[in-house]
């Protein structure tokens, strides 16, 4: 069986740290030079993006969003003196997936937009990055579309506040 475009670039970003080794690192670099939310033109990962329901058409917007990785400490306000063991200070990890996180910062960044989906780009030791697939529910090539007017109706309006993403539902245990 003859493998075509999109499964290679699957196999390369299966182990990018090996296959893409120099390109990668290069990479990481510019990613940590970046801001928190970067809008950019076209998915660095063009197989997993269109596996998500991408398509290179008006309405559709990616944004790469950096999330640090980790627990998080709680603060101590106010307090002096000695710290008890068991005070609760550090090892909160949340309950929901970083990429949800990340999901869900990103429709608060752009509230006039949908998320379709993400995917995680890259990670070192103190981020992740995922870049979301975001849909203007609003543009008329989105309402003609058979396969994704459904993104335009009343009720699939926050799909990811509620859970409904590919991240959020198997975040929640649903399958997948």
């Amino acid at each position: 069986m003859v493998s075509g475009i999109y499964q290679k670039i699957r196999e390369l970003w299966k182990k990018p740290k090996k296959t893409m080794k120099e390109d990668f690192r290069k990479k990481l670099i510019d990613l940590r030079r970046e801001n928190r939310f970067e809008r950019i033109e076209k998915p660095t990962r063009i197989d997993r993006a269109r596996s998500l329901g991408y398509k290179a058409k008006k309405g559709f917007v990616i944004v790469r969003v950096r999330i640090g990785r980790g627990g998080r400490k709680r603060p101590l306000y106010g307090r002096k003196g000695r710290k008890p063991s068991k005070t609760g200070i550090s090892d909160f990890t949340p309950k929901k997936s970083l990429q949800w996180i990340a999901e869900e910062r990103v429709q608060k960044k752009y509230p006039n937009l949908e998320v379709l989906g993400s995917y995680e780009v890259a990670r070192d030791g103190r981020h992740k990055w995922f870049e979301v697939i975001m849909v203007d529910p609003n543009e008329p090539s989105i309402k003609k579309d058979k396969n994704l007017k459904w993104i335009s109706s009343e009720k699939n309006r926050r799909r990811v506040e509620r859970g409904l993403t590919h991240s959020g539902k198997k975040s929640r245990n649903l399958g997948d």
